[in-house]
């Protein structure tokens, strides 16, 4: 039998905004477990509103499988012990600018861990490439993750990045804190900058992010301030980013806006349209292929 462990995660929740559901995205989505996704979808998905703290500040954290297996997933579970995506389910605002990030992999480790996007509950497992584990040529040195309630629409070309469409997944985060994070940690980060990448034509974006609990959170609060207290950094994200493929005998990525980073407005651009992406996906205004929605 595999081996399970639960270990609790504990994430502050104080107000947030939806654009499309009028129900905590929790209870939503366990009604869709008894009732018709697709009706019920429609039914909730007229209105804007405010509201607060309507997730529970509780996550658990549960580990099916050994690491660095095939079978390995980290799921998420709600107070009651039930399962809940952390894409789906994790809301994306905390307010004054505060989001939510998700760690995927933790900093200086090479595992490519990712949200299963295609699984019921995107649970976080090792991406595979031809049956077998992946993983980065050397680690990389910032944690690494997602914003959940975000989505790359690889049906939309951004003129701004060369008409270049999206990558079909949610968008990524570095966090560049001092702290290594867990798999599955769910921290409170304000974007300070964001990174253009084209990954074989396909626009994948990175915002460069810190979580309010770092030493120097209260420093950094845009691009030039990350040059000012992380010197090199934002340099470093980019080569790392554009050469991890190249051991593998990969062409180099390249980036779109300058092959620069742009600055906290452009990230908070970016998190805002690709949000409203997600929120087209959830509500299937948008085809969702093969992906999973609850």
């Amino acid at each position: 039998m595999a081996a399970v462990t639960t270990r609790a995660i504990t994430m502050a929740a104080t107000s947030c905004s939806s654009r499309f559901i009028t129900k905590s995205p929790l209870l939503v989505r366990h009604k869709l477990l008894a009732q018709n996704a697709l009706n019920l979808r429609r039914s909730t998905s007229k209105k804007s509103y405010t509201c607060s703290a309507i997730y529970n500040p509780d996550v658990l954290v549960k580990e099916e499988g050994q690491p660095q297996t095939l079978d390995y997933r980290v799921f998420f579970l709600n107070k009651s012990g039930k399962k809940v995506s952390p894409w789906h389910d994790i809301p994306l605002r905390l307010g004054d600018g505060v989001f939510n990030y998700i760690v995927e992999i933790p900093k200086e480790s090479n595992a490519k861990m990712e949200v299963a996007t295609d699984e019921l509950y995107t649970p976080i497992k090792q991406d595979t490439k031809k049956g077998k584990l992946r993983y980065y040529p050397y680690n990389i040195h910032w944690n690494y993750g997602l914003l959940p309630q975000t989505w790359e629409d690889p049906s939309f070309s951004n003129s701004d990045v060369e008409g270049a469409f999206g990558d079909n997944d949610p968008v990524d985060v570095v966090e560049i804190g001092e702290q290594r994070r867990q798999i599955g940690e769910v921290l409170k980060v304000k974007p300070l900058a964001a990174l253009a990448m084209i990954d074989e034509g396909e626009l994948d974006w990175k915002i460069v992010a810190i979580s309010l609990d770092d030493p120097k959170a209260s420093l950094v609060n845009d691009v030039d301030d990350v040059e000012k207290h992380f010197p090199g950094t934002l340099t470093a994200i980019r080569d790392w980013f554009r050469d991890y493929k190249i051991p593998d005998g990969k062409p180099a990525n390249k980036f779109g806006l300058g092959n620069k980073a742009v600055n906290k407005d452009y990230a908070l651009k970016v998190i805002k349209e690709t949000n409203e992406s997600w929120s087209k996906l959830i509500k299937r205004s948008i085809p969702a292929g093969e992906l999973s929605l609850v």
